[in-house]
């Protein structure tokens, strides 16, 4: 459902961080922000919140950071589902090729959600940035 907020304006919190998990546009919930699983579109084409935000190289950093905190969580809770579920024959061979190849793996897998995410925090936190509209 679209937000009537004003442009400037956010969503609360929760809205903005549950719609950043959907892959969804953080501002006014639109679907449809990717051009392909590593490419954003340069703006939401319902409320022209930039993706692409036009700022010095560094900004997707903080997206960087949220793909390895996600990968690391998920590699953390997927080996320890394995320890337990076969606790106490554990499979130390499977579990480490499957830990390692997770690690591999897990950043490209969660690549759209790390940018969705840091999108809905960067909102969160600058509101009424000059650069988030077009």
């Amino acid at each position: 459902m679209p937000d009537a907020s004003p442009p400037g304006s956010r969503p609360p919190a929760g809205r903005l961080l549950a719609r950043a998990v959907t892959l969804r546009c953080p501002r006014c919930g639109a679907r449809g922000l990717f051009l392909s699983w590593f490419r954003m579109k340069e703006h939401c084409d319902r409320c022209g919140f930039a993706l692409q935000r036009g700022e010095a190289e560094d900004y997707w950093l903080g997206g960087m950071m949220f793909n390895i905190v996600l990968s690391e969580m998920l590699a953390v809770i997927v080996v320890a589902a394995a320890v337990l579920a076969s606790w106490p024959a554990v499979p130390w061979n499977v579990v480490w090729v499957g830990a390692v190849l997770l690690m591999i793996g897990a950043p490209f897998l969660l690549y759209p959600l790390s940018r969705t995410t840091w999108l809905a925090f960067d909102l969160l936190f600058r509101p009424k940035h000059e650069s988030h509209y077009r």
